[in-house]
């Protein structure tokens, strides 16, 4: 791999591994995509106003209070520390709030004093440029007060001084606005695009149910105009594709009566003449044209305009079984859990009944095994006949596709019957593929959303 490629390799990588840790929904992408700039801008807005405001207000307000005890030791200093410092010491009490103690031959320690936060440090560098003497600061052991020790020729001055004198509480209010704004700008964004965000989520819900056979009558264009295109655009599909299913239902029970009627005519003329060899063939061809006939109008009558009603998969694969039992086919039926879910019921037992019928013809044993995995329901067609090559098991869903080796004409059929089964599945919104059976033949998966 070249330089060049690894270092165009680098930025797909964070990509990937940036897109794992972003959220999936699109309401949750809309709302990280208004919240991440907002906290980038209180990040921004918060930097500037401590460089700005904090610390200048700060500044200013450790020069005021540093000018205060230079005062205070002025006037001390003027005549004498011991002779005006009482008169000193109570002015400044009431005027200044500043607690104001002298001990006299007093020395501070003899270390380098290092300011534990920039309270101090602010403090510290005012009186260091102001009043020019040896300082010890402590803002941590007397709540809300700062104690400033200062070296003087004769003695330690001790100053007791108010907190607030060195805090704005400008800073409180501004980090409590923006906290407050954020919080309202945020409940605000996540009503706004959720009204925006449902509409969409209506409407793949009814593009859902619509592919799943479910009527969903009251759904009605609603939200942004965008949306309301797209939901339109759906309305108008889904009524042409309605049509073209009524329309298709109309025309093959015409076809179906036209058709019929001269092959009952046929069989009719058939069973008056006497039976020979010819006679005996001719009547196989007729009813295999009627079979075929049934297996043609089955495809293009799909589901039909069959409406979904809440059916109870035991008794429907129960019902099934027994037919199967009658036309002498012998079924192992398993049902492992009990599922009510919404079918065409006549669509689903058509489904079912080629699929048994289709393990039976080819193989000794069938096994239907039916099963709930979380919100799927999951039925097994086995069989132990010869099966399908797995290269072959996408193209035998095709329309009229049969496999000579395993699915011979001399069997029937005119291969139709996955196709006829894909076409009832994937209307109920699931899936149907085939997979090696324990039984050593086919197996026949189908999956259902419940």
């Amino acid at each position: 791999m070249s330089r060049l490629d690894e270092i165009l390799r680098v930025p797909r990588i964070l990509r990937l591994s940036l897109k794992r840790f972003l959220p999936r929904g699109l309401l949750a992408r809309s709302l990280l995509i208004i919240v991440v700039p907002l906290v980038l801008l209180q990040i921004v807005s918060g930097i500037i106003f401590y460089d700005r405001h904090w610390s200048n207000v700060s500044r200013h307000r450790a020069n005021a209070l540093a000018g205060d005890i230079a005062m205070i030791l002025e006037l001390t200093n003027k005549d004498g520390i011991n002779r005006n410092q009482k008169a000193v010491f109570d002015l400044a009490r009431r005027t200044l709030d500043l607690i104001v103690t002298y001990k006299p031959d007093a020395i501070l320690p003899n270390t380098e004093f290092v300011p534990s936060g920039n309270l101090e440090n602010t403090l510290a560098r005012s009186i260091a440029e102001i009043v020019q003497r040896p300082v010890v600061i402590d803002s941590t052991s007397t709540r809300d007060r700062v104690i400033i020790d200062i070296q003087l020729p004769t003695g330690v001055l001790e100053v007791s001084a108010n907190e607030e004198r060195l805090i704005s509480s400008t800073t409180k209010i501004f980090i409590l606005w923006m906290m407050g704004t954020s919080l309202i700008l945020f409940a605000v964004a996540t009503l706004f695009m959720r009204n925006q965000v449902s509409p969409i989520r209506r409407l793949a819900t009814a593009a859902d149910n619509f592919g799943k056979g479910r009527d969903t009558p009251n759904f009605k264009p609603s939200g942004a105009t965008e949306v309301r295109q797209a939901a339109s655009a759906f309305m108008a599909m889904r009524s042409r594709l309605e049509r073209q299913i009524q329309q298709r239902t109309e025309m093959l029970a015409g076809v179906s009566h036209d058709l019929r009627t001269p092959l009952t005519r046929m069989k009719l003329q058939i069973a008056m003449l006497d039976r020979n060899t010819e006679i005996e063939e001719l009547s196989s061809d007729v009813a295999a044209m009627e079979g075929m006939i049934e297996g043609y109008l089955n495809f293009a009558r799909g589901e039909g305009t069959e409406e979904r009603q809440l059916v109870n998969a035991s008794d429907l694969l129960e019902e099934v079984t027994r037919d199967a039992a009658r036309n002498g086919a012998a079924v192992k039926l398993e049902i492992h859990d009990e599922v009510e879910l919404p079918l065409a019921r006549n669509a689903m037992r058509r489904c079912l009944t080629n699929l048994l019928e289709n393990g039976g013809r080819h193989g000794d044993e069938v096994a239907l095994t039916a099963s709930r995995n979380g919100r799927v329901l999951e039925v097994f067609v086995d069989d132990n006949g010869p099966g399908i090559p797995e290269e072959l098991r996408e193209d035998v869903f095709r329309p009229f596709f049969r496999i000579d080796q395993s699915r011979n004409t001399e069997t029937g059929g005119t291969g139709l019957g996955l196709s006829i089964a894909q076409d009832i599945i994937s209307g109920h919104g699931g899936e149907i593929s085939l997979e090696d059976s324990p039984l050593g033949g086919l197996r026949v998966a189908l999956r259902i959303p419940i």
